[in-house]
């Protein structure tokens, strides 16, 4: 009788024991899990934390490639309104021979420095000039003058629309030839003269790098250059051209610039990426030929 009353204690007594030895084990159990997780979770932070660092510097780089990309678009926008150099309808004149023969050999040595100050570079205080002229939009072209021809590429090609081509004719101005619309060889014609006056050794060196160019900005496949229109020219001095954005310009072409500005021409030294040889017929002029019923209206 007494066996049987010492198996329950026993019994109940192994089972507290594995009861506490079961409790141990989860309790180590969740403890090892919760470490590891913390250590998982650790990591994953960590990672995080460099991937969001990485996708971060990319971010800088590409917003550093996009101004890149806008300046290099610029570029080739100002470039692409540089016509071609002249062809044999519009050509580059030096000194006239006359004048040329006409000097002795002390007068000569005494005008040679002058003749190089005219294409000397200088950094020109841009914002003096372009003084209440506005480069013309190409929206403002297309609404004005009609579109120069439906096929365009990046190529010079000729003028199909027939009413523009109505207003545009070749004509000597002093000592270059060129092609462009009627009321812009007027205007030019008045610069020149004035220039003539105040300016004569300017005058003598004038040659042109082309005028009338039809063809879409290089770049883009909607955007038409102004040269398309016959409003634009590129200027140049004893046969130089002027380096393209390279922060000076030709004496030269700084003074022939208020000449233009005068007759409401843009001048492209103004661009942020200055182009210094090159000129084109501002909007406001535009708009007021049409007023005076020298452009038809569409």
């Amino acid at each position: 009788m007494q066996q049987n009353s010492l198996i329950a204690p026993i019994i109940v007594a192994i089972g507290v024991i594995i009861a506490a030895v079961a409790f141990a084990m989860v309790t180590t159990l969740l403890q090892s899990a919760d470490s590891g997780a913390d250590l998982r979770l650790t990591r994953l932070e960590a990672a995080f934390d460099a991937e969001a660092a990485q996708r971060a510097r990319l971010e800088a780089e590409i917003g550093t490639l996009k101004s890149d990309l806008a300046r290099l678009r610029d570029d080739m926008s100002l470039l692409a309104n540089r016509a071609p150099v002249a062809t044999t309808t519009e050509t580059t004149t030096t000194i006239p021979t006359t004048d040329a023969e006409s000097l002795t050999a002390g007068e000569d040595e005494q005008h040679q420095p002058e003749t190089e100050a005219l294409t000397e570079q200088m950094k020109a205080a841009r914002e003096r000039f372009n003084k209440g002229v506005t480069q013309p939009r190409n929206k403002t072209m297309l609404a004005l003058l009609g579109r120069p021809r439906e096929d365009l590429g990046t190529d010079c090609r000729g003028i199909t629309n027939p009413r523009l081509k109505g207003l545009v004719e070749t004509r000597q101005i002093g000592p270059i030839k060129a092609t462009m619309l009627k009321p812009a060889l007027d205007s030019l014609e008045r610069i020149f003269a004035k220039l003539k006056e105040d300016e004569p050794d300017i005058y003598a060196k004038l040659g042109t790098a082309g005028a009338l160019c039809v063809r879409l900005i290089r770049g883009s496949n909607s955007s038409v250059s102004n040269h398309s229109f016959g409003t634009a020219i590129d200027i140049t001095l004893q046969g130089e051209l002027d380096p393209f954005a390279d922060g000076t310009m030709q004496i030269g072409l700084v003074i022939l610039a208020e000449h233009f500005n005068d007759e409401g021409w843009y001048w492209g030294g103004g661009y942020n990426r200055e182009d210094g040889m090159h000129f084109e017929v501002g909007e406001e002029t535009l708009k007021k030929w049409v007023d005076e019923g020298l452009i038809p209206s569409q």
